[in-house]
């Protein structure tokens, strides 16, 4: 949720080249919010099964562990869901409120009720859904979805894989006794390392496609390649065994994904390009 967040106030920064409206801000961050809240009570009520098997899930969900009715928690997901897209919709505008409203439709009924019990391309495929802030943020400014939104996007689509199966490889016993094909389950560890580092790299490479789309200037471009060489590092001696271990990975591309939109945030302001 935090990291949703960071993606879309960045991305508000960058789409106004500035200082974008608070209305605006508001709108989306609280529209944002409530809209994921939406798609986290519905992924516990499809997920209720697995939740009760998953160590790590088992009793943190109120669902799987029996503290909240299925039908509670479906209707407490409509209230935020409605209310999200209709802040989004009278704060910023309809193109943003239908990105929203598609973005929690593809995690709820393709990614969890489909894609995440049948294949272990799940993560990439249902990554989408958490790629669409960005495209949501610079429609709540633009009213359009131009180019740098779309590599935004494609940003955080091609970072979400390595960032889950760098998860996933530490819990794949979990993911194995729910019955979840996740890659480190249905291929082996070897195989997820180096997808990790396939992915982590073109992750890299299309963050230094921003400097020349998004107009961004030398200050970013010197972060992305710093933070991009970090990643890249990390998932290489992963996938080499030089002693890299998953949870590092893991750890790193949190860091790395929020300290990337934020040095475009420093960029604007700092350089006012």
């Amino acid at each position: 949720m935090v990291l949703l967040l960071v993606t879309t106030a960045c991305t508000l920064v960058l789409a106004t080249r500035g200082q974008p409206s608070a209305v605006v801000v508001l709108a989306t961050l609280v529209g944002g919010a409530l809209a994921a809240g939406a798609a986290n009570a519905l992924n516990c009520v499809l997920d209720r099964d697995v939740d009760a098997v998953m160590e790590r899930t088992r009793e943190k969900r109120p669902v799987a562990a029996g503290r909240l009715p299925a039908a509670r928690a479906v209707a407490f997901a409509a209230v935020l869901g409605v209310g999200g897209f209709w802040i989004l919709w009278r704060g910023a505008n309809l193109l943003a409120a239908a990105l929203t409203l598609a973005g929690l439709a593809f995690y709820v009924l393709v990614y969890t009720a489909w894609l995440k019990r049948t294949t272990p391309q799940n993560i990439v495929i249902g990554g989408a859904a958490g790629a669409v802030p960005p495209l949501v943020a610079w429609a709540a400014v633009t009213g359009r979805v131009e180019l740098p939104a779309v590599l935004l996007f494609a940003v955080v689509f091609l970072w979400t894989p390595p960032h889950f199966w760098a998860l996933s490889l530490n819990l794949k016993d979990d993911y194995a006794a729910a019955g979840i094909p996740m890659l480190p389950v249905v291929r082996g560890d070897a195989e997820t390392h180096r997808q990790v580092f396939l992915y982590t790299l073109a992750t890299v490479l299309v963050t230094l496609l921003l400097v020349p789309a998004a107009g961004l200037g030398w200050l970013y471009a010197v972060a992305a390649a710093g933070l991009g060489l970090g990643f890249v590092r990390r998932a290489w001696r992963l996938w080499r065994g030089r002693g890299e271990t998953a949870w590092t990975v893991y750890r790193y591309s949190l860091v790395y994904l929020a300290l990337l939109f934020g040095a475009m945030v420093a960029d604007r302001f700092v350089l006012g390009v």
